[in-house]
């Protein structure tokens, strides 16, 4: 009897490590102008599991969204991107990313300016570094644009914005189309990546 428990309790334990294993995730931390079209973008990415808007890479600490977005706090406005690295991987993320950016312009990101809507990948740690680092380099050189001003920067502290701006384009649809239409979003990615864009 003592031997049928120890092996049900091996068997749960390893059925119970091949569960964590499979549910283990990821985080990466992209800027793309506007949150609410960055955290839009990468929810319709399979393999990505939860999206939270915020803030990073400024001074202050817990800054809010008035704060922010007057420029005061050095913070732009971020999504962390929580995933599965079996589905999608950090590498392909950062090229999705691209594609749903205008890399050529600085401290701005369509209708929106200021360098609270600077557009940035923050590397968690020194593998993504490279990772984002190289995708930026081939970019360069690919000669696809005369410049790239999209910054990659080891990630700081990063404060999740407030309750009414997380999925925002799922709660307001219809502002938030009008908002993504009006500002010009998906016609400049067109133009800028093709049908890549899509």
């Amino acid at each position: 009897m003592r031997k049928l428990l120890l092996a049900l309790a091996f068997v749960c334990a390893i059925g119970f490590n091949v569960n964590a294993h499979a549910q283990k995730t990821a985080t990466a931390i992209f800027a793309g102008g506007c949150f609410w079209c960055t955290e839009s973008d990468f929810d319709k990415v399979p393999g990505v599991t939860e999206t939270i808007s915020g803030y990073i890479n400024g001074m202050r600490v817990n800054p809010t969204y008035e704060e922010v977005s007057a420029g005061k706090t050095g913070h732009t406005e971020a999504v962390k991107v929580t995933y599965d690295p079996a589905k999608v991987t950090y590498a392909q993320l950062v090229e999705i990313f691209w594609k749903t950016i205008d890399p050529t312009v600085k401290n701005e990101q369509f209708c929106d300016r200021g360098t609270q809507y600077r557009s940035g990948i923050y590397p968690l740690d020194e593998e993504q570094m490279k990772t984002a680092q190289l995708s930026k380099t081939v970019l360069e050189k690919s000669g696809k644009f005369k410049e790239i001003n999209t910054e990659v920067v080891k990630a700081t502290t990063f404060y999740a914005a407030e309750d009414y701006h997380q999925n925002y384009h799922q709660k307001n649809p219809l502002r938030y189309k009008h908002y993504r239409s009006g500002c010009g979003r998906d016609a400049r990615l067109e133009q800028l990546w093709g049908k890549a864009a899509k």
